[in-house]
């Protein structure tokens, strides 16, 4: 397998396919809010003085000792947006950054909700410290916008996309209960009120192995619930400098790459209450030709997604979840197995 670790520049997807010189071919995923774990990045707490950093600029934001919250909980603290949104940002960057210092770039980026924002720091578009400030106003918004909303998010399972959105429209509830993930075939997740995903559930116990699953988050996100949090974060965000990509990032609402900085500080804006169209992404990524998949952070939700998606005989998928794993990583890809 050929393997090569240059930057094949910024611009539309078009103009990426076209620099022949310079394929395609490794991609990072950066996952987002339910692949945490109590005890994640224990290594890079011991070990990284800059990782320390970030998470500590992140605790100065929050007022939380997100250091102590990270490695010993509770769990219901944890999920809480504003903490977990600048933490899980402040692990993949961590684990991103040592990627880089052992040579290991990326030639297109693509988070996965909260992801996609660690994804502006890996691309170029914002500061380390600036991508923290903008994942913890995030995550202060979103807690602020579901707080007396009786709602959450449910995972659907082995349902046709198409079903999932019939039975959306049966019950005819846009504003209450919507489509916020499409993951892949068969993989989806809604959000909305509480009520409404229990007859939403309901239904979907009566299709042909149909199932749902709540998910633990703390709120009904990418739904019409936190629209008052993305119109507050759009004005938060207006002083904030983007800049053009370095490293092609593919967004979560329109599943292509973007270089300007407006158009991408909107896309990030959006995407509070977008769907996530995280299938259409990793499709990007094939039309792209990668062939290596990172997910880079904790957990591995994203590896399996992809490999639900297609990426499985012919590709290579590793997951940047400790500094060990990093280590294989790169004496895999130094050997060019």
């Amino acid at each position: 397998m050929w393997l090569h670790f240059q930057h094949a520049g910024c611009g539309t997807d078009e103009s990426v396919v076209e620099q022949k010189e310079s394929m395609v071919k490794i991609a990072f995923l950066f996952p987002g809010q339910g692949s945490q774990q109590i005890g994640m990045a224990r290594d890079l707490f011991e070990s990284d003085d800059y990782f320390r950093s970030l998470v500590d600029y992140a605790s100065e934001l929050t007022g939380e000792n997100l250091n102590k919250l990270c490695l010993e909980g509770p769990d219901e603290r944890l999920i809480k947006a504003w903490y977990l949104q600048p933490l899980l940002a402040s692990v993949s960057l961590g684990y991103l950054r040592q990627l880089g210092r052992r040579g290991i770039t990326a030639d297109v980026i693509c988070g996965h909700s909260l992801g996609e924002i660690t994804a502006l720091a890996a691309g170029g578009i914002v500061s380390d410290r600036e991508m923290i400030a903008i994942a913890t106003k995030r995550g202060e918004l979103m807690d602020k916008a579901a707080s007396g909303v009786n709602g959450g998010m449910m995972a659907v399972l082995f349902v046709a996309e198409s079903r999932v959105e019939q039975i959306l429209d049966e019950l005819d509830e846009p504003d209450r209960i919507v489509l916020a993930n499409d993951n892949g075939p068969h993989q989806a997740v809604v959000s909305g009120d509480n009520e409404l995903l229990e007859e939403f559930a309901k239904r979907v116990a009566n299709e042909p192995g149909g199932k749902c699953h709540r998910l633990v988050v703390s709120g009904p996100w990418h739904s019409p619930y936190i629209k008052h949090a993305q119109e507050e974060y759009e004005e938060w965000a207006k002083p904030i400098r983007f800049g053009r990509p370095r490293t092609p990032v593919i967004f979560n609402a329109t599943a292509k790459t973007e270089e300007h900085p407006t158009t991408i500080k909107h896309l990030v804006t959006w995407q509070l209450t977008s769907p996530v169209y995280f299938r259409d992404c990793l499709a990007r990524l094939k039309q792209l030709e990668v062939d290596t998949l990172v997910e880079v952070g904790p957990g591995r939700v994203l590896s399996g997604l992809a490999r639900v998606n297609g990426f499985k005989k012919g590709y290579s998928l590793f997951n940047a979840n400790s500094i060990a794993n990093i280590e294989r990583i790169v004496a895999t890809l130094g050997s060019g197995s």
